[in-house]
C-alpha cells in the first residue's frame, strides 16, 4: 500500500483539468465534457482521452498541449499523454449540470 501514495490522485488531476478553459466557451474542459476518460498508472503516467467541441475547432492543436501541461504540473505526475478522439462526437449532453447552468442551458 506504500506504493499507492506515490501515485497522483485522480481528484488532483481533475482539479488541474478544471484550470483549462475552452477559449470560445467560458467553461473548463472537464465540466464541458471534453474529457472522456482519465487513467493513472502506477508510474505516474496519466492517459487522457478527450475530444473537442468541434473537429474544426481553432484550438485543435493547442488544446491537448494546454491540458498536458496543466496535468503535468500535478504532484507525482511523471507524464501526461493525450488521446484526441472525435468518436463519439461531443454534444451538450456531455456537459455537467453546473456548466449547463452557467451557459443558461438549464
Amino acid at each position: 500500500m506504500q506504493h499507492q501514495q506515490n501515485i497522483p490522485q485522480e481528484e488532483q488531476v481533475i482539479d488541474a483539468l478544471k484550470t483549462v478553459f475552452d477559449p470560445e466557451i467560458p467553461v473548463n474542459v472537464y465540466d464541458l465534457g471534453l474529457i472522456y476518460h482519465v487513467d493513472i498508472d502506477r508510474d505516474g503516467v496519466v492517459d487522457i482521452t478527450m475530444t473537442l467541441t468541434n473537429p474544426n475547432c481553432p484550438v485543435a492543436d493547442e488544446m491537448p498541449e494546454r491540458i498536458r501541461e496543466a496535468v503535468e504540473k500535478v504532484d507525482k505526475v511523471r507524464k501526461a499523454r493525450i488521446d484526441l478522439v472525435f468518436d463519439p462526437p461531443w454534444s451538450t449532453d456531455n456537459m455537467s449540470d453546473a456548466a449547463r447552468l452557467e451557459l443558461g442551458l438549464l
